[in-house]
């Protein structure tokens, strides 16, 4: 424990935004209770989120994924918040620990994930180790990466011309999912049906040979680079030259 001269220089600010004002302020109660960290309950509007964690300095932002009541609001925020704070790091709180929720958290910037099967005292410890930079999962989520990894196709016959055979609204459909967007967040955003919008990923599939949405969010990734347009044409095959390797895909996964 670092006395409290020590903690006063090194202390570390933590932003706190649960999917309620009463679960926020469990939360921050429960880190208060360590000297080195500086934490800032956040309970207003969420729309003021991306600004009061700008304004406070943050350096470890706790948020829910659950945030403004849908299952990915957390990411949405996140991905906002790391245009103009790319360093930032954050800790997601989620509900469960679905694969492709979890895929979606760690594409969108997390470096932590702290499920409600953890109990609440190791959340000190789980922020301490995200601002030291380190990963904080548990084996099984790690399994996942490791999994959708080592079931991505190393080889593709797809190139930039094939991407073109995508529609307008196809593309828009392959964006939001590229987003972590579900698809009944997907048809909200396009004033779609959810019908819809899986009749335009099977299409989608169809036309860029693969089958599942995982093997289609491999092949956004490498496609895209933090603060890029999605799908840009290359002229390059997308295969051994033009796919990234897993070790670049785990980067963009676990952003620094």
């Amino acid at each position: 424990m670092l006395s409290d001269s020590v903690a006063r220089e090194t202390s570390i600010r933590v932003l706190v935004a649960d999917s309620s004002s009463i679960h926020t302020r469990l939360l921050a109660d429960a880190l208060k209770g360590e000297v080195e960290f500086e934490v800032i309950p956040f309970d207003s509007e969420s729309n003021s989120l991306v600004s009061a964690v700008i304004d406070q300095g943050t350096e470890v932002l706790l948020l829910s994924a659950d945030l403004n009541k849908r299952l990915s609001g957390g990411f949405e925020v996140l991905r906002e918040l790391r245009t103009v704070l790319p360093n930032l790091r954050a800790v997601v709180l989620m509900h469960s620990s679905d694969e492709e929720l979890v895929l979606n958290a760690f594409r969108a910037g997390v470096r932590g994930i702290f499920d409600e099967s953890q109990p609440v005292e190791l959340i000190a410890e789980c922020v301490r180790r995200v601002h030291q930079g380190q990963i904080w999962a548990s084996n099984r989520e790690i399994g996942m990466i490791v999994d959708a990894l080592a079931s991505a196709p190393v080889i593709r016959n797809v190139n930039a011309r094939g991407l073109t055979l995508l529609s307008k609204r196809e593309l828009e459909v392959v964006r939001c999912l590229a987003e972590g967007l579900t698809n009944r967040e997907i048809a909200e955003r396009l004033e779609l049906s959810q019908h819809t919008v899986k009749n335009h990923l099977f299409r989608v599939f169809e036309k860029l040979g693969v089958s599942s949405r995982i093997e289609l969010l491999f092949m956004t990734l490498s496609h895209t680079a933090p603060g890029s347009p999605m799908l840009q044409e290359s002229s390059n095959t997308v295969g051994r030259d033009g796919f990234r390797s897993e070790f670049a895909i785990l980067h963009q996964a676990f952003p620094a």
